[in-house]
C-alpha cells in the first residue's frame, strides 16, 4: 500500500470519496511539491555558493534537475499504472509538456510586469516583489500544473492500466483503498 493511499483511506466520508477519485491527482499534487522544495533547495544551495554571481545559471541548473526529478516520480509514483508509449518517446513528449508548462508560469509574471508596471520605479521594491510572488508562484504554479496534469494524462501516459496489466504474471495483493472500494459495491 503506497502512502497517498494509506492517507486516503483515513480520509473522512464524503471527502474520502472524492480523494479516491482524484488519487492520480494527489499523488501529482505531491509529486509537484516535492520537486518546487528540490528546486528551491539546489537553487539557493547553489547561488549561496559557487554559483553567487551567477543566479540565473542556478536556477537553469536546479529547474533541469528538477524536471528530471519530475519525470521519474511522475512515471513511477503518479501515473505508475499509465503508459502506451516507448519510455524514449514518453520521455521526450514529458519535456515537451514540462516547456510548456514553463511558459505557461512565466506568462502571468510578463503581464504582471511589463502589462501592469509593477516594477520600480512605477512602485515600490516590496509592491513588486509581491507582485511577482503573486503571479509567478501562486497564479503561474496553478496555470502550469493544471495544464501539464491534463497534457501528463492526455499525450504522456495516455493509456490507464497498462504497465499494471503488463505485470500480470505478479500476485498483487488488495490494498486498503480497494477493499474499502469493493465494501462501498456491497453496501
Amino acid at each position: 500500500m503506497s502512502l497517498a493511499d494509506s492517507v486516503i483511506t483515513r480520509i473522512p466520508q464524503p471527502y474520502r470519496a472524492i480523494a479516491l477519485k482524484h488519487r492520480e491527482f494527489i499523488k501529482f499534487a505531491i509529486v509537484g511539491g516535492t520537486t518546487f522544495i528540490f528546486d528551491l533547495a539546489i537553487f539557493y544551495t547553489l547561488k549561496l555558493t559557487i554559483l553567487d554571481s551567477n543566479p540565473v545559471t542556478a536556477k537553469i541548473i536546479a529547474g533541469v534537475m528538477a524536471v528530471i526529478l519530475s519525470y521519474v516520480l511522475n512515471r513511477e509514483w503518479s501515473f505508475k499504472n499509465r503508459g502506451g508509449r516507448e519510455r524514449h518517446h514518453e520521455a521526450f513528449l514529458f519535456f515537451l509538456v514540462s516547456a510548456g508548462g514553463v511558459v505557461l508560469a512565466f506568462i502571468p509574471l510578463w503581464i504582471s510586469s511589463y502589462m501592469l508596471g509593477f516594477r520600480q520605479p512605477n512602485v515600490s521594491l516590496t509592491v513588486e516583489n509581491i507582485a511577482d510572488f503573486i503571479s509567478a508562484y501562486l497564479i503561474g504554479n496553478i496555470l502550469q500544473m493544471v495544464f501539464r496534469f491534463w497534457a501528463m494524462r492526455r499525450w504522456v501516459f495516455p493509456d490507464e492500466d497498462v504497465r499494471g496489466a503488463a505485470a500480470g504474471s505478479t500476485i498483487v495483493l488488495p490494498t486498503p483503498v480497494d477493499l474499502y472500494e469493493e465494501q462501498l459495491g456491497h453496501s
